[in-house]
């Protein structure tokens, strides 16, 4: 279904180096001085669509802003420490990323890092609501599943909600499932593109691999190795680097990609797809992740979930209660909230 819609170009870094007059976004980055928040400012930094790169973390942003100043690009970039800096930091922003949180440590599940990371993303979307109310909110913190319906609740509750406004950022699967497929077919990964639906967390992310363009085709056995292998990448970073973090640079890779492609939506670039996961009524479950059309104003059109595999479409199934169970949890989180 998404074949005629070029992909991104998987080349989103290279293909954010065009110019045009309206490359003057105004981008936050909040956790700016973590694993994920410094190649994630660097990429940006890189960017001519970005004119303005204003970074908040609870230690060390201003090191991290003088070090990033001195690159020969044109956005203008500025750290601010502590919550007293914090609304500076977003005023006037476009797009807000928030890769704020502890990361995951061999052992734990996304789960695990809920209560320390929903009260930071809570504050930081609080804070977001009251200070830049019209900017994309672009959340990488996970559990994604729960950080998004937490970040929706903080809006209602400053009654400045907008659901085409708030995206989970789950490039990451994409990418993985993009450069696992080109490996195994021997292909041009930046030329392949297979839609990520569902969640972000095991068994609720679902490559839709029938849906990868171009065709691809594998015997169930390995279909379900690759499947399997894209749900669980995360992991398998997590114990690769043996309690020294999580994945950081493919996911800074992964959330400047997604930031390139609001931005250039907003500057009227059409035919901008993206899946993220997001507000939805594409399944029973409130939030969704599925192919986006973006727009100036966000979410321009959910493209749904198209035609699916029974393979697929098995998965589908095996992944809405747990997704309901995550939604509902982070509802519950800012409901309870004092």
């Amino acid at each position: 279904m998404l074949s005629s819609f070029a992909r991104p170009a998987g080349a989103a870094l290279r293909r954010s180096l065009s110019t045009s007059a309206q490359n003057n976004a105004k981008v936050a980055v909040l956790g700016a001085s973590g694993g994920i928040g410094q190649p994630l400012s660097l990429l940006l930094k890189n960017s001519p669509l970005v004119s303005r790169l204003t970074l908040y973390d609870i230690a060390h942003t201003p090191g991290v802003g003088a070090d990033l100043s001195h690159i020969e690009t044109r956005a203008k970039v500025k750290g601010y420490m502590g919550p007293e800096q914090l609304p500076d930091c977003l005023k006037g922003c476009d797009v807000v990323v928030i890769p704020a949180g502890v990361p995951r440590k061999p052992g734990m599940t996304r789960d695990d890092l809920f209560n320390t990371n929903a009260t930071i993303v809570a504050t930081l979307a609080t804070a977001c609501a009251k200070h830049c109310p019209e900017a994309a909110i672009c959340i990488i913190a996970n559990p994604v599943n729960s950080t998004i319906p937490i970040t929706s609740e903080v809006f209602k509750k400053q009654g400045v909600y907008n659901p085409n406004k708030i995206f989970g950022v789950t490039t990451l699967d994409i990418v993985r499932a993009n450069t696992f497929v080109a490996e195994l077919k021997g292909l041009d990964p930046a030329r392949v593109n297979v839609p990520v639906i569902g969640g972000h967390a095991g068994k609720t992310i679902i490559p839709l691999i029938s849906q990868c363009t171009p065709k691809v085709e594998f015997p169930e056995d390995q279909l379900t190795t690759l499947t399997g292998r894209i749900q669980e990448a995360g992991t398998e970073v997590v114990k690769a680097k043996a309690g020294a973090g999580s994945a950081t640079l493919s996911m800074a890779y992964a959330g400047a990609r997604f930031v390139f492609s609001v931005v250039d939506a907003m500057n009227g670039k059409e035919g901008v797809v993206e899946c993220s996961f997001v507000r939805s009524e594409e399944t029973e479950c409130s939030y969704f992740s599925t192919p986006l059309l973006l727009g100036k104003k966000g979410i321009e059109k959910n493209l749904g979930i198209g035609k699916v595999s029974p393979f697929e479409e098995k998965m589908i199934a095996e992944a809405i209660p747990e997704l309901k169970a995550s939604i509902k949890k982070g509802e519950d989180f800012v409901k309870n909230m004092k």
